[in-house]
């Protein structure tokens, strides 16, 4: 599967020479190096519940791990918890080499932490800004030797960038890399520019491209490559002598590196290569990562001053304030009437999250290095947060109170949703033809929505308890959305809220028509199709002759004909799409991408075309009521694949997705 990758570190100083490296350096102590800024009072938890103690932590840990993991066919994992700028306690679980027997050294063993690598990038990039060589509110083009063209006249900021609301498109091909070698940063973003969909500042949409472009920025404006700037201004500065950015691992860190795994119970899988690497391309030890989250709870400890750190967490503008916003790089994650900041990540095999409460002075850090069975990693991440939380920071648990409008506004919730975080440019637009979200009623006339589920799979009973924001009657989970005119213009719930919102599907894509034309339309043209081969046995089974001649034999042949062709291209698109998230095989298949995109045009038009033509024929000739019928049918469902391909351009010309 693919998920969100990390950004590029932003930098500030004017220090050309890297210091020694990590890997060199003694072994780090389990707690981090002391911080300049004394962290604030941390808020004590009320009377009667559990105190934060490695004790406890421990504890509960060790009824919460080990089984999960193996319930879940998950390898190995590790969790770090800090709290008044010391490590509570760092726990490895489960194996980092599974054939080899090798346990987890919280310590020492390198996870991929996915997307929350892009932590690193906002702080280098906040590190510039510190330093005066970057503006969050000036066009990225100043910083750049490309251009990213403005979109309506409106160019993209790196306020836009940090908050994910530059407008970008989704991009997924190779996003992950294999066994090749990696162009430059500065390559890799020159080659494609995705197409913005949206105007800056209005729509979030998560964008790996977006991230990846700040690393660059930070990377032309400090003089230095991304890695070597990453290594001299985060990690020598803290430390961390078991992390790295570097694409492959340096030999020396390649003994400590976790293998990664879809299950447990299978082979390990290759190193991935992340090809905008400065959105997701890190492997760093639990124990480095405490050392980072004590720096950001201590206002930014050796990394940044008190005020920049203070302007980096503080909550952005949103449409809909009700929920987690985004803050610069960080997003929220209000949970018990506190305010975490966080970011998760995923790579085929690594699932993390890190969350970190300022005002309490405590962090928390999980990392997996298995997918596991049936999103499990999702679903542990979620309940290891919200156990955490209600054990160590918890608040009076009270049932919600149902507003008496309820029934009303969850009507104004029913329909078709498209994901802002979406391809909308090129022939992947089609995955949306089967993403997108229907919200239905449940018998108590609550919102039904499929996404949003307990860890158990079953639907949320969601309670509204304000004007247009619901509550999970049994849980932390929270809906809110935006009501322009009487009418519901965005939506978004729990930790993707910050970052991408769902809006209401236009008419011409809706799949709750266009689906089942579709099906009609492949239903009757494979039915036709069938037709050909089927009369032909029959006729010569019996001895009968095809009653056509002339130009209409050559329809009857030619639609048929064309039938099979479009099916054909159906199929192949079905191999093409079905492909995507098989990172391995990018770039294999442009020539079948080619083909399909050419001979699909053909075709789909040719079909609808020579439809409409065997209809006429049909209808001016002494044919029966069936051959009628059935040619009407044939041009319907010429139509709605036509209208298909061209909605979601299987239609167009071009091998990036």
């Amino acid at each position: 599967m693919w998920k969100r990758s990390l950004k590029m570190l932003a930098a500030g100083l004017l220090g050309i020479a890297i210091g020694v490296p990590a890997f060199t350096q003694s072994p780090p102590p389990l707690t981090p190096i002391p911080q300049t800024q004394a962290p604030p009072a941390p808020v004590a938890p009320p009377a009667g519940n559990p105190a934060l103690t490695k004790a406890d932590a421990d504890t509960w840990l060790d009824g919460f791990m080990p089984y999960a993991l193996a319930r879940g066919d998950v390898a190995g994992a590790v969790v770090v918890i800090v709290k008044g700028g010391q490590v509570v306690t760092q726990r490895g679980f489960g194996y980092s080499d599974v054939a080899k027997r090798k346990p987890v050294d919280p310590a020492t063993t390198l996870f991929r932490p996915g997307s929350t690598s892009k932590l690193y990038t906002w702080t280098a990039v906040m590190q510039q800004v510190e330093a005066g060589k970057l503006d969050l509110d000036a066009d990225v083009n100043r910083y750049l030797d490309f251009k990213i063209p403005a979109y309506q006249g409106k160019p993209v900021t790196l306020r836009n960038i940090m908050t994910h609301t530059a407008g970008f498109e989704e991009m997924i091909k190779k996003l992950m890399i294999f066994d090749k070698p990696l162009p430059s940063l500065g390559d890799v973003l020159k080659h494609r520019i995705p197409k913005r969909i949206y105007e800056p500042g209005s729509t979030p949409a998560y964008s790996n491209y977006a991230t990846a472009l700040a690393g660059y920025i930070v990377e032309r404006v400090s003089g230095m490559p991304f890695d070597d700037y990453i290594e001299k201004n985060i990690f020598n500065r803290l430390g961390m002598q078991y992390a790295s950015f570097r694409q492959p691992l340096p030999a020396q860190l390649k003994p400590h590196m976790a293998q990664g795994y879809l299950l447990a119970s299978g082979p390990a899988q290759k190193y991935e290569l992340v090809g905008l690497a400065p959105a997701g391309a890190a492997a760093i030890s639990g124990g480095d990562m405490a050392k980072f989250m004590i720096a950001h709870l201590n206002n930014g400890g050796p990394l940044l001053s008190p005020a920049t750190a203070q302007r980096m967490y503080a909550p952005q503008p949103s449409a809909i304030p009700a929920i987690n916003t985004m803050a610069l790089g960080f997003y929220e994650q209000r949970i018990n009437g506190r305010r975490a900041i966080a970011h998760g990540g995923d790579t085929l095999y690594f699932h993390s999250d890190l969350w970190i409460f300022p005002q309490e002075n405590v962090g928390l850090y999980i990392s997996m290095n298995s997918d596991g069975k049936e999103g499990v990693t999702r679903v542990l991440r979620g309940a290891l947060f919200e156990e955490f939380a209600d054990r160590y920071l918890p608040a009076p648990n009270k049932a919600p109170v149902e507003l008496p409008t309820a029934k009303e506004h969850a009507k104004l919730l029913v329909g078709t949703w498209t994901n802002s975080r979406r391809v909308d440019s090129n022939f992947a637009k089609v995955i949306g033809l089967v993403g997108d979200i229907k919200i239905g009623l449940d018998a108590d006339g609550r919102p039904l929505i499929p996404v949003l589920t307990s860890p158990g799979g079953a639907p949320r009973k969601l309670i509204e308890v304000e004007p247009f924001v619901w509550r999970d009657a049994y849980g932390h989970e929270r809906l809110a959305a935006q009501v322009v005119d009487g009418k519901v213009a965005r939506w978004s719930f729990g930790e993707v809220s910050p970052f991408m919102v769902w809006y209401p599907t236009p008419a011409a894509l809706d799949p709750a028509w266009l689906m089942p034309a579709l099906l009609f339309g492949i239903a009757i043209v494979f039915l036709t199709a069938l037709a050909w081969p089927v009369g032909w046995f029959a006729r010569r089974r019996y001895g009968a002759s095809l009653a056509l001649q002339g130009e209409a034999l050559r329809t009857h042949r030619a639609v048929r004909g064309f039938a099979w062709l479009t099916l054909a291209v159906l199929v192949g698109w079905t191999m093409v799409i079905g492909g995507i998230e098989d990172f391995e095989s990018h770039g294999s298949t442009d020539w079948l991408i080619l083909l399909l995109q050419v001979v699909g045009t053909l075709a789909f038009f040719g079909l609808l075309g020579l439809a409409l033509w065997y209809a006429w024929q049909v209808w001016r000739g002494k044919r029966g009521w069936f051959a009628k019928l059935w040619s009407v049918l044939l041009v319907l469902g010429a139509a709605a694949i036509l209208w298909t391909a061209l909605a979601y351009k299987l239609i167009s010309f071009g091998i990036e997705f």
